[in-house]
């Protein structure tokens, strides 16, 4: 059974950092969409950041909501079906519940930002910005 694994997150001033982790346990040679969703209180979820891992866990293409680009980065870790996701600059409207996500592909797909294209969820983070 495939899961995703999490660790990360927790409370920071505004302009501090925080990094989130996400391994996706599998021995399946799949290619997969990887990436991060947010929930803030009382709204819905928010694609932030994916990225494209294929089946020889090489990346590729990756992407980022225009709320986070230039403050967050995601990279793969080490060669695997892992990412980090750096999240720098914090800002208060940056809180809440993240969540790591992952779906298998049997091709080179355009990883989206659609709740509904991720069949794999992580069980979610609280990251808190004070300010």
């Amino acid at each position: 059974q495939v899961q995703l694994v999490e660790s990360g997150g927790g409370s920071v001033q505004t302009g501090e950092s925080l990094r989130l982790s996400c391994v996706v346990s599998t021995h399946a040679r799949d290619n997969y969409c990887m990436g991060w969703f947010r929930q803030a209180p009382g709204k819905g979820r928010e694609g932030i950041a994916t990225i494209w891992i294929n089946e020889y866990n090489r990346s590729g293409a990756i992407a980022y909501a225009n709320s986070v680009r230039g403050r967050f980065t995601i990279s793969q870790e080490n060669a695997k079906k892992a990412h980090y996701l750096q999240m720098n600059s914090l800002k208060p409207e940056d809180t809440g519940t993240y969540y790591c996500v992952a779906d298998p592909r049997p091709a080179y797909d355009e990883c989206s930002f659609r709740v509904a294209d991720y069949i794999l969820w992580g069980q979610g983070m609280q990251v808190t910005v004070s300010s």
